[in-house]
């Protein structure tokens, strides 16, 4: 019996393309108090009178356009990679959705009648942010109190800088910045601006100090813009680009509210109409093709990069099931499973620790936490 496991945990997808099923993983994702940070009362009125009745036909829409015959491609991806990290490992690795299937509940029982007495947790999100990385550390730390209090719970810190996360990230995109092209641009989610000011544990940090995500500060463990620029920093010097030859931006945004920019779909805009033709695209953020990268930026993004008068817009791959990646993921693990490793905070202990600084932090949990 082995009595150690890993669990990757990525956000999640419908059960399926239809509006029904897209209606029900968008309900789920959008009570989430980490990703709509608004009370209660707020959150369901916003969510079921005026998201609902209408967003889930064009989302339906947008899904069938890169929907497989195997299903999701998030998923499809992510099943792949877990049985190829577990082959190389040698142990059991779970996966399971932050919303939807497969269940985090579920993975956690699994494990639970296997034995497993000390879990590793790779959220799948290379940066921190409270709508992902955040949430999905919280709710596994919260179930794994009732399903299994004995299994000890260690949690891989955000891998935005981690060697082998950027050396899969330009292994990945080697072919493609061999082939002219004009410019290389690195669209990240984006996340409400509030979102950052409450993840900044000082208050006084985030989107406040000129030049606020230069250099290193305590304060970047839990910055999500910090980490995607350090991300494209360490990418471009691996990689050898000179400045002038990348940007970054962020894409995916919600509502009214100001969220982190330059905004993607603008930039794509203004490349074009600024002389560039030719376009790469990177979207380290996501560490598989999603609805996202292969509908957001694949298909509506090209057409906007050509309307405005580029040539070509060539989408990089995510991760997905590169040999670089399951390699980083495989050193991460193993890592972990060097014997006399120190124990530090975990990044679930540091979650909860300043739980009481603002609304919708997750609650203490007896379960016992290292970090890896």
């Amino acid at each position: 019996m082995n009595q150690r496991a890993v669990l990757l945990v990525n956000l999640g997808s419908p059960n399926s393309s239809s509006v029904s099923g897209v209606r029900k993983y968008l309900r789920e994702f959008l009570m989430d108090g980490r990703v709509l940070d608004a009370p209660y009362p707020v959150r369901f009125g916003i969510v079921h009178f005026m998201i609902l009745p209408w967003r889930p036909k064009k989302s339906a829409e947008a899904y069938e356009k890169i929907w497989t015959a195997e299903g999701s491609p998030l998923l499809v991806t992510s099943r792949k990679v877990q049985a190829r990290l577990q082959q190389r490992l040698g142990m059991p690795v779970e996966l399971a959705m932050r919303y939807q299937n497969p269940s985090i509940d579920k993975a956690l029982e699994k494990l639970r009648a296997e034995g497993v007495k000390k879990l590793l947790l790779i959220p799948m999100f290379p940066h921190y942010a409270m709508s992902s990385y955040e949430t999905a550390v919280a709710r596994v730390a919260s179930l794994l109190t009732k399903i299994a209090p004995e299994m000890s719970l260690s949690v891989m810190a955000p891998f935005y800088e981690h060697p082998g996360y950027i050396k899969a990230l330009v292994g990945s995109a080697a072919d493609y910045l061999k082939q002219p092209y004009d410019h290389l641009l690195f669209s990240f989610h984006g996340i409400p601006e509030r979102h950052l000011h409450k993840s900044d544990p000082t208050s006084c940090h985030c989107l406040l100090k000129t030049e606020c995500c230069a250099g290193t500060s305590p304060v970047h463990h839990t910055c999500y813009r910090a980490q995607c620029l350090k991300t494209a920093r360490a990418f471009a010097k691996s990689a050898g680009l000179p400045d002038d030859k990348f940007s970054i931006a962020f894409q995916s945004r919600l509502g009214r509210d100001p969220w982190l920019q330059p905004y993607t779909d603008h930039v794509l805009e203004t490349l074009a109409r600024t002389g560039t033709k030719k376009l790469l695209v990177i979207c380290p953020a996501f560490v598989a093709d999603c609805l996202e990268t292969l509908e957001e930026i694949g298909i509506r993004g090209r057409e906007s990069f050509l309307q405005a008068g580029g040539e070509e817009l060539t989408l990089i791959p995510c991760l997905n099931e590169h040999p670089l990646w399951i390699a980083a993921l495989e050193k991460m693990v193993r890592e972990w499973l060097a014997p006399g490793r120190a124990a530090t905070p975990s990044a679930a202990s540091e979650i909860s620790g300043f739980a009481s600084s603002r609304q919708s932090r997750p609650q203490k949990t007896n379960a016992s936490m290292e970090n890896a």
